[in-house]
């Protein structure tokens, strides 16, 4: 797919700089260097400014709110020959936090540290992607991630021990039974299916009235890409699938997927639904698509801007899958 890049968090040939994540002399050398710039999270969300479109912060190492860091910085790579770090300030406990707005859908709260007296907030990742630039997007997710994988991996899985940080944040090491641990990434299908001049869309239980979206299901154990799309659509759908290709990938930070964006062809129009996976599911033709896309319809809203399959169902209305 020509386009396949452009997808949101696509990529933005961001230099991750492998080479100093185990190099520790290199590493503090790094972080005493004063073009070092570090990016901030703050329970998932990135310290962003800016209004319309919006740049993730990026602080000196010398900025007194890395005191309140909870752990070692991790490295995000080079810009401009100069490392990029990131921290993690999700000590921090802000006033009047609004727990109700933590638990929403999108969360459309905003956090403010008192040590910013700008226009720097937190805010969360899923409603501000697309207003991110193709770096700042990569950086934010790749944060998001990374540290959301060492929020819920701080254990051995093998023999249970505390594990240590190590490769500035990319692996953690059981220094009990010496057992090395790399951040996880889930291999997810999310498909595109078509028959004639229309899409299969399904909605799942909690999401806001009339939001539809393409089917999705993670890949199993010894299975391929092109049967896992076939499977997740029969067990969601009932619905034959025949050929499948890939057309784009998106990695997805809630808390870390890889989206892997596929075409299929229904064999059979015939929609049995597996209520266990799926609260509805329906055909959409272009034409109803177009008005969903445009906000003309009220039964049928398309999945959030910036997502994968967004992305899939706006190419596809444009003719442009090749």
């Amino acid at each position: 797919m020509k386009h396949a890049e452009t997808v949101t968090f696509g990529g933005s040939d961001l230099d991750r700089a492998a080479d100093l994540r185990g190099d520790i002399p290199a590493l503090a050398a790094a972080m005493q260097a004063p073009d070092t710039r570090c990016a901030l999270i703050w329970r998932g969300k990135p310290l962003i400014s800016g209004d319309g479109a919006l740049d993730l912060v990026r602080v000196p190492m010398t900025h007194p709110v890395l005191a309140e860091a909870r752990s070692a910085p991790m490295l995000l790579g080079r810009e401009n020959g100069a490392a990029l770090f990131a921290h993690d300030l999700s000590a921090w406990e802000p006033e009047g936090l609004d727990s109700e707005a933590l638990k929403q859908f999108i969360d459309p709260s905003e956090q403010r540290h008192p040590s910013f007296d700008g226009d720097e907030r937190f805010a969360e990742l899923r409603g501000i992607m697309t207003r991110l630039s193709a770096r700042d997007a990569e950086l934010a997710a790749t944060m998001r991630s990374i540290f959301a994988w060492h929020a819920s991996h701080g254990f051995c899985s093998k023999c249970g021990a505390k594990t240590e940080w190590y490769q500035a944040g990319w692996q953690s090491i059981c220094p009990s039974c010496g057992t090395q641990h790399f951040p996880r990434t889930d291999p997810v299908v999310i498909m595109l299916i078509t028959r004639g001049n229309k899409t299969l869309l399904g909605r799942s239980p909690g999401w806001p009235e009339g939001m539809y979206s393409c089917l999705a299901g993670f890949l199993e154990p010894g299975e391929t890409i092109e049967a896992a799309v076939r499977r997740e659509v029969m067990e969601e759908a009932g619905v034959p699938v025949g050929p499948v290709r890939y057309l784009a990938s998106q990695p997805w930070a809630f808390p870390s997927s890889l989206m892997i964006g596929c075409h299929g062809e229904a064999l059979d129009g015939a929609i049995t639904l597996d209520p266990n996976e799926l609260e509805d599911a329906r055909w959409v033709s272009r034409e109803d698509m177009i008005e969903a896309y445009a906000g003309q319809r009220s039964d049928i809203l398309p999945g959030r801007k910036g997502a994968i399959a967004h992305f899939l169902i706006r190419n596809w209305l444009a003719d442009r899958l090749d």
